[in-house]
Order: structure tokens, then C-alpha cells, then sequence
């Protein structure tokens, strides 16, 4: 069967201001690659030959970065948005853009995780379902939307964010889709696959299975988050053949300049032409490109934006600077 992807970069990322006011958040650097390019990557491996970058907020900087998908193994589309469509909206309206496929792997994109996506393309396979969600646990649902499964792993509930959530199994923002599904989805009109299309389905008996991988997963849509996605990258909690090769557990570009008494650690990822120097600690942070770190500094669980110059002896700890 021929599976295609559809990537939903649209959003404005409000949650990362202002990192996302020149920005749109898929194309923020994580573990010094644009964030999207790990989930291409992750598309790749998967077997998975053409994807459509549903874009939006921003969408003529996604383009000259990944080209036509060639150095990726992946062949890559665009699709602009320029009116909101909500995600069932913007699915349909990018897969106008996919050649002929049986089923479609739909991304948020704003999620790393390290689940397992052929074996979800799989499992949707062999129980002959209509869609497949990538759901995982977590202790506490509230903030998600929630599903319960039956015993055969069908879907019986799916539930936007509640006070009191029926489980703890939540949609971890991966869903594979039959052509025929997006097919029935209303061209040029505000829909959301979680209010009414998944709701709707399950009332009609679709076969809606539920693909549930409880490793790694983490919502990038905050600062700290972000911060925590790249420096888990780096240590290797996570894998992604998108993470550029390092030695140990930081990742440092050729062109920085680094005193040899500075103490870069724990996931910190250094720009090109970056300057640290004498006696600066730098822990699981991110230092953009070019910018000027004095001596004597500590910076922790931190982004510098590019070009930023940190003057000696400052502390920075879970912040951001320069945006």
C-alpha cells in the first residue's frame, strides 16, 4: 500500500513568543536543525516517499530550506493556507497536493516523539482501520485531549481537553488517515478532526483504532520545552537521524570558538562563529549563531538568540535573550 504525509507547520506558535515573531515555530533550531527536519527524517525512515509541508504562518521560509526533499530521501510539496482552516480544514486543503496513496500519515508539528511510526503504519494495516491514532500515557491528561480504548484497542471515546479526562491515554499527534476519510472531508471550510470528525466517525462505527507507544514524547510548544527537546537530542534520550553527529554530549560547530577553560555541558548546542569565553558555563542551552558569550558567564536551560553579545559575569537561567 502507498503511504503519503501530510506535516501541519501552519500555526503561529503564540506559546514561544516572541522566539516565533521572525520565526514559525516548526523552523526553530532544535539540536542545530530545524525542528521539522526531524520529523521529515522521521517520515523517511519510515518508508514513507512524498510529504506535504501544510504551511501558513510564514510559509515562504520553509521552501528554500528543504527544496524539493532530495537530500532528505523524501519527495516534499507545499500546500499554503492562507485563510485558517482549523486541522481538518488544512488536511484536506494540503492533500490536494498528494499523488494517488492508500492512506495518509498526518504529523503535528510540534511534537517529538520516538514512537515506533512503521509499526503504527503496520498495526493500521492489519486491523483494516479507517484511522490509527498515536496515543501515549501520561499522569495527568487535563491539558490533552483524552481517548479510551476497548479491549480490541478500538477508539470508544475521544475527548478534547476535560477537568476530570476518562483516561489517561491521550492524542500524541500522529494519526494515519484512509484516503477515502479525507475524501469526505469538507473542502474549503473551518473543520477540526478532534471536535468533529473523530466524534463523528466514532458514531458512525468507523474502524478507529487507537496505536499506543509510550516512549519518548514531548509537546514543543513552550520555551522550556523547546529547550528540553534539544538537549535531549543531543544526550541521546531520544533518537533522531536528523541530530547532527557530536562527541560527548554537547554539539558545537567547527566554526565556534570555544576557551578551553569554558565548561559547554548537557546537551548545549553552540552555533557557527559563536564565542565563548574563559571560564563560562553553558548547560543545556542553545547559543545561536554568532553570538558573544564574556567570561565568567553562566547560562542555563537557555536560548541566546543569534548575534546576541552576553556581557561577563551574567547568569541566565531559564530565559531567552535577544529576541
Amino acid at each position: 500500500m502507498r503511504t503519503s504525509a501530510i506535516l501541519l507547520v501552519g500555526g503561529r506558535g503564540t506559546r514561544l513568543l516572541p522566539l516565533t515573531q521572525h520565526t514559525p515555530k516548526p523552523m526553530l533550531e532544535v539540536a542545530g536543525v530545524p525542528f521539522t527536519e526531524h520529523q521529515i527524517r522521521k517520515a523517511a525512515k519510515a518508508g514513507i516517499s512524498e510529504i506535504v509541508l501544510a504551511t501558513s504562518y510564514k510559509a515562504e521560509l520553509f521552501e528554500p530550506y528543504f527544496g524539493n526533499g532530495e537530500k532528505f530521501g523524501i519527495k516534499i510539496k507545499y500546500a499554503v493556507e492562507t485563510t485558517a482552516l482549523g486541522t481538518g480544514g488544512g488536511i484536506k486543503n494540503a492533500a490536494a497536493s498528494l499523488g494517488p496513496c492508500d492512506q495518509v500519515v498526518i504529523f503535528n508539528g510540534d511534537v517529538l516523539s520516538g514512537h515506533d511510526l512503521a509499526a503504527q503504519i503496520d498495526f493500521h494495516q492489519k486491523n483494516k482501520a479507517d484511522i490509527t491514532l498515536y496515543l501515549t500515557q501520561v499522569l495527568d491528561a487535563r491539558a490533552y485531549g483524552c481517548v479510551e480504548l476497548d479491549k480490541e484497542n478500538r477508539v470508544k471515546v475521544f475527548l478534547e481537553k476535560m477537568d476530570n479526562p476518562v483516561s489517561n491515554l491521550i492524542n500524541a499527534g500522529c494519526y494515519i488517515f484512509n484516503s477515502s476519510i479525507i475524501s469526505s472531508i469538507p473542502s474549503n471550510q473551518v473543520v477540526s478532526v478532534e471536535r468533529q470528525t473523530f466524534p463523528s466517525l466514532i458514531d458512525s462505527k468507523a474502524n478507529i483504532f487507537g496505536f499506543v507507544d509510550n516512549s519518548y514524547w514531548l509537546d514543543i510548544g513552550t520555551p522550556a520545552a523547546l529547550v528540553k527537546a534539544s538537549a535531549d537530542l543531543i544526550m541521546g534520550k531520544i533518537h533522531s537521524d536528523a541530530t547532527p553527529e557530536h562527541a560527548n554530549e554537547s554539539l558545537i560547530s567547527d566554526t565556534a570558538q570555544v576557551a578551553t577553560t569554558a565548561l559547554i555541558e548537557k546537551g548545549s548546542v553552540i552555533g557557527p562563529e559563536v564565542i565563548v569565553e574563559s571560564q563560562s558555563q553553558i548547560s543545556g542551552s542553545i547559543i545561536g549563531k554568532g553570538a558573544k558569550i564574556g567570561a565568567n558567564c553562566k547560562i542555563i536551560d537557555s536560548i541566546i538568540a543569534p548575534n546576541t553579545q552576553i556581557s561577563a559575569g551574567m547568569i541566565v537561567f531559564s530565559n531567552y535573550l535577544g529576541f
